[in-house]
């Protein structure tokens, strides 16, 4: 790094010189760039970005007009099924029950910190996210998954 001084101010040059890599320093040649295309072969065409343009802003303008707390509870949702999956895992494998807690953690961090301003979702998912603690407990006191305790 130089440091030089202008107007009575100190400017740093903080400009890189290479990319740290796990092997090492590794400074790029203008050789290395000349294998990089500079258009990929499979982009795609302007038509195809148009389209994908439209609907990129249809998919925008349709979560712009859903109620943040139905997309909010629907990601609740999602924490629940997911805790479900590693509390109920397919036959011969055993529950994870450090990853279900994960999901149940985070699902009760949204459920227990929003409270009543999930709306109409409020007590549903406060249900679910007791009957999903409970059924934890169950796994884990009946010896079943695995844990890192």
């Amino acid at each position: 790094m130089s440091t030089t001084t202008t107007h009575d101010r100190q400017c740093e040059t903080t400009s890189v010189s290479g990319l740290w890599t796990p092997s090492g320093e590794h400074v790029p040649s203008p050789e290395d760039a000349s294998d990089v295309p500079s258009i990929p072969p499979d982009a795609p065409s302007t038509e195809e970005e148009a389209a994908l343009a439209a609907e990129m802003q249809r998919v925008r303008a349709e979560l712009m007009t859903t109620p943040v707390i139905d997309i909010v509870a629907n990601h609740a949702l999602g924490l629940w099924q997911l805790a479900v999956l590693h509390l109920t895992p397919d036959a011969g494998t055993e529950p994870d029950l450090d990853q279900a807690a994960i999901a149940i953690d985070a699902m009760g961090g949204i459920v227990d910190g929003l409270g009543d301003r999930l709306g109409a979702n409020a007590e549903p998912l406060r249900e679910a996210l007791s009957q999903l603690r409970l059924a934890y407990v169950q796994v884990r006191e009946r010896g079943g998954g695995t844990s890192a305790d």
